[in-house]
C-alpha cells in the first residue's frame, strides 16, 4: 500500500514536470500547431498586417516593462500601498501577457522579451532610489506616465486593428489599463 502512494505521488510529480516543460518549450516554438488554447479566440493562423503584428508587440512590451518595474517595487517599495500597488502589476500584467503570447504563437509573431531601453534606463534609475523617493518615483513613471501612454496607444491602436484575436486583446486590455492608471493616480505620492 505504502509503494502505490509513493508511485501516485511520483506520477503527479512527473505529470507536473512534463506539463511545465512543455510549456517552456511551446513558448519558444513559432506558430505551434499543437496548442488551440480556448481563450475565446479564433485560433486563425493567418498572418497579420504589420500594423496588428505591431499592435501585438506593443502590447506585450508594455506588459513586460509594468512586470519588470513592479518586480523592483516589491522589493524596494517603502509604502505598503505602493507595494500592494506593485504586486497587482505583476499578477495583472503577467496574466495579460500570457494571453498575448498566446495569440502570437497562433499567428507565428515572435515578441520581445525584455523592457525596452527606456525601461530599462528607468529601472536603472529606479535602483538607484529608496524610501519615499523610491515610491514617488516609482509611481509617477510606471504607475502614471506608462499606463496613460499605453492606453492612449491601446484607444488608437483599436480603431485600426484588423484581426480579430487581436482586437479583443486590445479591447480587453484597456480597462484594465484604464483601472491601473485610475489606482495610480488616486494614491497620493
Amino acid at each position: 500500500m505504502p509503494k502505490n502512494k509513493t508511485l501516485k505521488g511520483l506520477l503527479a510529480v512527473s505529470a507536473v514536470v512534463a506539463i511545465f516543460s512543455a510549456v517552456g518549450v511551446q513558448a519558444q516554438t513559432p506558430a505551434s500547431s499543437t496548442q488551440n488554447v480556448t481563450t475565446g479566440q479564433s485560433g486563425s493562423s493567418a498572418k497579420l498586417s504589420a500594423g496588428d503584428e505591431k499592435a501585438l508587440k506593443d502590447m506585450a512590451q508594455a506588459n513586460i516593462n509594468e512586470i519588470a518595474a513592479a518586480k523592483i517595487a516589491l522589493n524596494k517599495a517603502q509604502s505598503s500601498n505602493v507595494k500592494a500597488f506593485a504586486q497587482k502589476m505583476v499578477d495583472d500584467h503577467s496574466a495579460a501577457l500570457a494571453k498575448v503570447e498566446t495569440v502570437a504563437q497562433q499567428k507565428g509573431v515572435a515578441l520581445p522579451t525584455e523592457p525596452d531601453a527606456k525601461h530599462q534606463a528607468m529601472a536603472t534609475r529606479l535602483e538607484k532610489e529608496s524610501g519615499s523617493a523610491f515610491d514617488k518615483m516609482y509611481m509617477e513613471n510606471a504607475g502614471t506616465k506608462d499606463h496613460k501612454m499605453v492606453l492612449s496607444k491601446l484607444q488608437s491602436d483599436a480603431t485600426k486593428i484588423k484581426d480579430p484575436d487581436v482586437k479583443a486583446l486590445a479591447d480587453a486590455h484597456t480597462p484594465v489599463v484604464e483601472q491601473h492608471l485610475k489606482s495610480a493616480q488616486d494614491m497620493k505620492m
